[in-house]
């Protein structure tokens, strides 16, 4: 029996350990907090905090708000710790990187489960390559293991982790309470993982390979029939729809299958049984969402219900992957050599370093919560967070989350302000909620062709929608900025955009 203070000084070195990593995987894959799906969910956040906040088009963020806790634990943790958001939120981004690769320690403490030292080292080498993976891109579903910035998803992804590894661990109220917490941050991906701890627990218990079929029933979702501006949307949701995925992002639905289905017979013949198990409920799991998202994608009358996207479920099987994966290295490569470890590591690390940087090539590689941003459309945002009103409505290119240099920043979530629809993430909230198409297509309607719109546009959105401000690329492709801006008041601009106020 192992003396208490020696359990003690393993317990404190492993915090150690997992603090020292989940600050290594931080510099690793950068931190970009307005960025992304940080547009969707940290406005549900603002208004908490200010309701007077979005004024206009609160719902296109508004419906992800409401279907979550995510906004209301965050703003009541500004509210308790009195910190900044900015720096509430960044906390939380560390708690969540930590908090997975715990979680990834305690999956691999269930498959490597002896009190061995070559078990040890599998387990931290299973959490190493989990920290160098943070980021790593899932399939076709515009996922990562991680995203860059504190989000439902990064809650909901530790807990589901967690939720496993106490199935495999038969601690079932463990398991229960991190899935409850889960569903809470994040209903939709939660179901996954509810229904993946089900089947494992059918398999462990009573082995029905017939019940595969649970796979492909994500819940949390309503239907109805959806209105007819909702087509448009849905040509524009590519990842919805696996019949229009590229062959190679194929592969990273495929290569999974047979990694698991491998690992499945190989744990068998070394008598690792939730190895075996895990692997052995993955393949069905991953068959039959495949079987599910090609079924919703080739009818049709069933483009409504493409947005179940049923291989998400992906990204719980990327998460096992890399825990098995990197504890069988640790076990049977890695050992005790170091030089092997820094053989692995280093160029790893440094790949998804360099990848990050070209993903977000305008901005800061660590975008700190006290530092003035660099990306110029990022600047502006700033500049119309302090120097407008609180009630403004903008209108800027609904493309603009997609230009080269502005880094898929988004404008409510740093400027703070009201805009009107975008073609990037208000189409993703559209996608999932299909009564919101109609306002978000007719808006789209009223600012096609944005970069050729001058004043006499300008003044039609103003008098619709109620727009007070826009937001021009500068210098404009296609008309000289000064001809565009022609009688407008412009009190800032920059290298990449001009601020203009309507009269």
């Amino acid at each position: 029996m192992d003396h208490p203070t020696l359990n003690i000084k393993r317990i404190v070195g492993r915090i150690f350990g997992l603090l020292l990593l989940s600050a290594l995987a931080l510099l690793i894959h950068g931190y970009h907090p307005y960025a992304e799906d940080a547009e969707i969910y940290l406005p549900g956040v603002l208004k908490i905090l200010n309701p007077s906040l979005f004024p206009a088009n609160a719902e296109f963020f508004g419906e992800h708000a409401g279907h979550t806790l995510y906004p209301h634990l965050i703003a009541f943790s500004v509210r308790a710790t009195h910190l900044p958001l900015p720096w509430a939120a960044l906390l939380w981004q560390l708690i969540s990187i930590f908090l997975l690769l715990a979680a990834s320690w305690r999956l691999a403490s269930a498959l490597f489960e002896s009190e061995s030292s070559a078990d040890e080292i599998a387990r931290w080498a299973a959490v190493a390559l989990m920290t160098a993976l943070l980021t790593l891109p899932i399939a076709g579903t515009a996922l990562y293991i991680l995203d860059q910035f504190v989000n439902p998803r990064n809650l909901a992804a530790f807990a589901a982790l967690f939720a496993v590894a106490e199935v495999l661990h038969r601690k079932y109220w463990r398991a229960t309470l991190w899935l409850a917490f889960a569903a809470a941050m994040h209903p939709f991906m939660a179901s996954f993982a509810i229904l993946f701890c089900v089947w494992i627990i059918l398999l462990d218990q009573v082995r029905p390979h017939f019940l595969g079929f649970a796979a492909a029933l994500p819940f949390g979702i309503t239907f109805q029939p959806p209105p007819p501006a909702y087509h448009e949307v849905a040509l524009r949701q590519r990842s919805h729809f696996v019949l229009r995925w590229e062959w190679y992002e194929w592969l990273g639905v495929i290569g999974p299958v047979l990694l698991f289905w491998w690992l499945g017979s190989w744990a068998r013949r070394r008598g690792m049984k939730n190895l075996e198990l895990i692997s052995r409920a993955m393949v069905p799991f991953v068959l039959v969402a495949s079987a599910a998202a090609i079924g919703l994608g080739i009818p049709a009358r069933f483009e409504a219900l493409a947005r179940l996207q049923p291989l998400r479920c992906m990204a719980l099987c990327y998460m096992v992957l890399v825990v098995a994966g990197g504890g069988l290295l640790g076990r049977y490569l890695l050992q005790r050599h170091w030089w092997r470890w820094l053989l692995l590591f280093v160029p790893l690390s440094l790949g998804m370093y360099f990848a990050q940087l070209q993903v977000f090539p305008a901005s800061a590689h660590i975008e700190w919560p006290w530092a003035q941003p660099r990306n110029p459309w990022a600047q502006a945002f700033v500049w119309i967070r302090g120097n407008t009103p609180v009630d403004a409505l903008f209108a800027l290119n609904p493309a603009h989350m997609d230009l080269p240099g502005e880094d898929e920043i988004g404008f409510r979530a740093l400027a703070e302000r009201s805009m009107l629809a975008d073609l990037v993430k208000d189409k993703g909230a559209c996608s999932m909620f299909p009564p919101l198409s109609v306002r978000w297509a007719e808006q789209i309607a009223d600012q096609k062709n944005f970069r050729q719109l001058g004043t006499e546009d300008f003044e039609r959105l103003r008098q619709k929608y109620g727009v007070s401000w826009v937001v021009l690329e500068q210098p404009t492709p296609d008309k000289n900025i000064s001809a565009v801006t022609a009688g407008l008041e412009c009190p800032y601009q920059n290298s990449a955009v001009r601020v203009c106020k309507l009269n």
